[in-house]
């Protein structure tokens, strides 16, 4: 699923580092980006059909919703301070803008991946086969941490294979390649690689329920400071899911037409995503011990292999707060779930 090299981390540090502290301010216009996966494209509907320009005039605001291709390039534009808010899973977001020194905020919990990833291997039908292969994946971004999920399952690790860093745009391309015989990714790629001549899908994200989390992240004193830019946010998205979950096929097929896919593609997609169209549900989640149990888990991962930064002591390093506690160094907290703006629109309704 959308989802980071080494090297974009540490080229976002550098980004940060050039962005005055305390810049956030009290504002009227706002910019928040996305890219393309199929628990994201909600925000292509909210824009096209006036939803997000309702919601932001109801609080005198303007918010620009900004597709960007690249996923990875979405999230160095939020770290880098030229975006509000961006389109990013739970993974990214700690070891992209949180360990770069970015306070930032999970204010949507928008889906999670309920097979909308998987690992498709060539000749070869069981995941166990994996087993000496090189396997091409965005390296280091969630699709790394799933991979290694995955191999625990079946009693292997990470020197069992060789991973090849790919961007997710060349994904389906290089498939067909005669030395690519293992991919890791995640919808519309794995939907397209799935139907390609010997391709097997051996396992999926639907084996880790609520550990690959899409979210709506956005810079915590922005927020702090323009709260009225959460509420519209918020707002917008739970309008859209509104459409979705009464099966509204207008705005499913603009959605679909905006994914690359058709309608009944597109619903395919979003059976492997666990869409949160009830706030109610999505606040549970963010309350819970579960969701500060799994942060931990994929913070341990993200210290192995480095995606803390080179100053992490150890996995706690950067804190990471939310209803149920805080996992991490209490003073340097820059990972944060805020289930209030969700709770509020809830009651609202």
């Amino acid at each position: 699923m959308p989802r980071t090299s080494r090297l974009f981390a540490l080229l976002a540090v550098l980004a940060v580092s050039l962005v005055p502290l305390g810049a956030a301010q009290a504002k009227d216009n706002f910019r928040v980006c996305w890219s393309i996966y199929a628990g994201w494209m909600p925000w292509s509907y909210a824009e096209s059909s006036g939803i997000m320009k309702k919601w932001a005039d109801k609080y005198d605001i303007s918010v620009d919703l900004v597709q960007i291709n690249d996923y990875i390039e979405s999230v160095n534009q939020y770290t880098s301070g030229n975006m509000d808010g961006c389109a990013i899973t739970n993974m990214d977001t700690l070891t992209i803008p949180a360990a770069s020194g970015v306070d930032s905020t999970a204010l949507i919990v928008n889906d999670y991946s309920d097979g909308n990833d998987g690992i498709i291997l060539k000749n070869a039908d069981s995941l166990a086969d994996i087993k000496g292969r090189q396997v091409n994946l965005v390296q280091f971004s969630v699709s790394h941490y799933f991979l290694a999920r995955a191999l625990e399952s079946v009693g292997l690790s990470e020197r069992d294979i060789n991973t090849v860093n790919t961007s997710d745009a060349d994904m389906v391309g290089i498939y067909a390649n005669d030395d690519v015989d293992a991919v890791v990714t995640w919808n519309p790629q794995l939907q397209a690689i799935d139907a390609m001549p010997n391709s097997n899908l051996v396992y999926t994200s639907h084996e880790i329920p609520r550990e690959i989390l899409d979210m709506l992240v956005v810079n915590t004193q922005t927020l702090k400071d323009n709260p009225d830019f959460g509420k519209a946010m918020v707002g917008a998205w739970y309008e859209v899911m509104q459409h979705i979950a009464e099966g509204d096929e207008d705005a499913l097929a603009a959605m679909a037409e905006a994914a690359g896919t058709d309608v009944a593609g597109y619903k395919q997609q979003l059976e492997a995503t666990h869409l949160y169209t009830d706030p109610a549900e999505a606040a549970k989640l963010m309350n819970s011990q579960e969701l500060l149990d799994t942060m931990q888990r994929i913070a341990e991962f993200s210290f192995k292999h480095g995606l803390l930064g080179p100053a992490a002591p150890g996995p706690d390093f950067v804190g990471i707060e939310s209803p149920a506690g805080v996992y991490g160094n209490a003073s340097n907290v820059m990972m944060r779930f805020d289930p209030s703006f969700t709770e509020n629109y809830a009651e609202s309704q």
